[in-house]
């Protein structure tokens, strides 16, 4: 009897999906029963090759070879996960098996794993995607129940290879654009190079503070109290404070002893 093939993303989601379906024999792959196995990924098994593994020539960095945009980018198996890979290649096309169940994160990146496995693993049987935030017994149950064609996916797959490319093609082009240009291993990325500007640009401000004294002013009404801010600014660090000691005490007897409305 043919079996379905689940796969995870980690090993602790696959033993709970296990345990709910009653997959109790393990195996050298997983954990199965009469209908089922379950296996698991560690995370991403099939990435992206880099330029060099493409073509050798760009194993010497030279601004000539630039950019480096091949339409697509060939796959390759990440080294220290080998083992696992192999285990879930196999079972991809396994003679056992006539369908997969991706059941890896509900997500972009989730979508990607399994894809690139898939699609490394050479398989063409059909898969269905298990769809669930929530790893409660509960949610468990609900999503097999509400089980997926794997082609409702492809839009989140498609966007998640997009994302992946964009990566690819300004990470290698513009590590090595700066690393030449600059004379040293320099890695610049799509997230991580802005995320740097932040944190610099941030300990700028620290660095160049310039402490200042100001003011502020709060309101007791008995039943609460209320902050005085600038309706015209728009910066909502600095709305509250007030630079003299003779604004506040102006604003103290234009207030004092008045109605307010709250809106």
């Amino acid at each position: 009897m043919a079996k379905k093939l689940i796969i995870a993303e980690k090993p602790s989601v696959a033993r709970d999906i296990a345990r709910v379906l009653k997959c109790n024999k393990s195996t050298s792959g997983g954990l199965e029963n009469d209908n089922y196995i379950v296996t698991w990924a560690l995370g991403h098994l099939v990435t992206l090759k880099e330029p060099n593994e493409i073509d050798i020539k760009y194993k010497n960095w030279k601004l000539e070879d630039l950019p480096i945009l091949p339409t697509k980018i060939p796959l390759k198996v990440i080294k220290k996960t080998t083992n696992q890979y192999k285990i879930v290649k196999e079972l991809f096309n396994s003679s056992e098996v006539d369908e997969i169940i991706c059941a890896t994160d509900a997500g972009r990146e989730g979508e990607l794993i399994f894809r690139l496995i898939y699609e490394n693993s050479k398989c063409n049987k059909p898969f269905k995607r298990l769809w669930i935030s929530s790893m409660t017994d509960e949610a468990i149950k609900d999503g097999f129940k509400k089980i997926k064609n794997g082609s409702n996916f492809d839009s989140l797959y498609y966007s998640s290879i997009c994302r992946a490319y964009a990566d690819w093609y300004i990470g290698m082009n513009a590590s090595r654009v700066y690393s030449i240009k600059y004379n040293a291993k320099l890695s610049v990325g799509r997230v991580q190079t802005p995320t740097l500007a932040l944190i610099v640009k941030r300990q700028y401000e620290i660095d160049t503070f310039i402490p200042k004294i100001y003011y502020t002013l709060t309101a007791d009404f008995g039943d609460y109290e209320a902050s005085w801010f600038d309706i015209e600014s728009k910066d909502l660090k600095t709305n509250k404070q007030i630079d003299s000691k003779e604004t506040v005490e102006k604003i103290v007897l234009d207030v004092k002893g008045k109605n307010g409305t709250i809106i």
